[in-house]
């Protein structure tokens, strides 16, 4: 996500949250995410991961999970195959929402 799809994100965010009430999301350092450029709205605070942590980004272990099933070990023949696949992986994953549950639950955050 470029920092236009990441503002464009953030106006979204922003829309549904709660009149008086505050926003913050976590993110990766990612150059889109903590760029000058990036017009965060009022009530919105971005709270940055450390550096090369992707084991606190629950996300990333769903793009892994992804992968090591739906994405792997293929030849893709067109980007539109690869946009295709991505959006069916996504897709079932989405109809899954016990699987994200668990994909990105942290045992030592619900001790």
């Amino acid at each position: 996500m470029k920092a236009g799809m990441c503002a464009l994100a953030l106006a979204e965010i922003s829309a549904a949250v709660a009149p008086g009430a505050h926003a913050v999301l976590i993110m990766d350092q990612a150059g889109w995410h903590t760029t000058a450029k990036l017009n965060l709205p009022a009530n919105i605070t971005i709270l940055p991961l450390p550096p090369r942590s992707p084991e606190l980004n629950p996300v990333e272990n769903l793009w892994q999970f992804m992968r090591q099933n739906w994405l792997s070990n293929r030849v893709f023949e067109s980007y539109d195959q690869i946009v295709a696949l991505c959006c069916d992986a996504w897709n079932r994953l989405r109809d899954r929402p016990w699987r994200v549950m668990s994909i990105g639950r942290r045992a030592w955050a619900h001790a």
